[in-house]
């Protein structure tokens, strides 16, 4: 890696999709923005919580059941989603799932 960008060919292969579980790993973070993303075998959920900064999701395989506040979104490969701070969010793999989160600090 430069110390001036990060190229990942394919985030599918950045991580493995571990049977009954999820798995998250950081994929970079400065003062400006985090990178994680995440592996979820089919039926794992994060359970309905916040972040204190804007965030936005972005799906790269598998289909999983998004809540965004009230609303409840079908996310499928290729699917992105905003998230102001303090938005109770949660998510529910369908299938297995790879998902990108990109948190940016203040």
């Amino acid at each position: 890696m430069s110390n001036s960008y990060l190229f990942l060919e394919d985030l599918s292969q950045q991580v493995d999709i571990p049977q009954d579980g999820i798995l998250s790993r950081t994929l970079y973070q400065d003062e400006h923005v985090k990178l994680v993303l995440f592996g979820f075998d089919r039926g794992q959920e994060l359970s309905e919580h916040t972040a204190s900064m804007p965030a936005t999701l972005y799906f790269v395989q598998g289909e999983a059941e998004l809540t965004l506040g009230a609303d409840k979104r079908m996310a499928t490969a290729g699917t992105w989603a905003y998230m102001t701070p303090n938005l109770p969010h949660s998510v529910v793999a369908t299938t297995p799932v790879v998902m990108l989160l990109i948190l940016m600090k203040r």
